[in-house]
């Protein structure tokens, strides 16, 4: 299975992310987080299968706290999708990756079609 392309460590590096590709997934996540840990390879796993051209991203938040503050993000584990350079799904804590399927396959038709 693939790992993130990239790991974000700055906020330059997010806004870079969103900036130079059409389509964005930047999972917020924690290594002390049981939860984070789980749904990881299940969202990697989604991304492989149903949007490849997504560029995937992660933000370490023991790392990188501020880069999470900047995004909004103050609960783990978290998915902001970028769409054409703007947020445009936002999951965090409690959710499943047949949720994020359903929240993304539309958009990502008609921004990849």
């Amino acid at each position: 299975m693939q790992d993130w392309n990239v790991i974000v460590r700055s906020t330059d590096e997010l806004h870079r992310l969103v900036r130079d590709n059409a389509g964005a997934l930047v999972y917020f996540g924690s290594p002390d987080c049981g939860v984070c840990t789980s749904l990881r390879p299940k969202v990697l796993a989604l991304l492989a299968e149903s949007f490849p051209q997504l560029e995937s991203a992660y933000v370490d938040c023991a790392q990188s706290p501020d880069v999470a503050a900047q995004a909004g993000v103050f609960s783990v584990p978290a998915v902001i999708v970028y769409l054409d350079g703007r947020e445009f799904v936002r999951r965090v804590r409690h959710f499943s990756p047949a949720e994020l399927r359903a929240a993304l396959l539309r958009p990502y038709a008609m921004l990849f079609a």
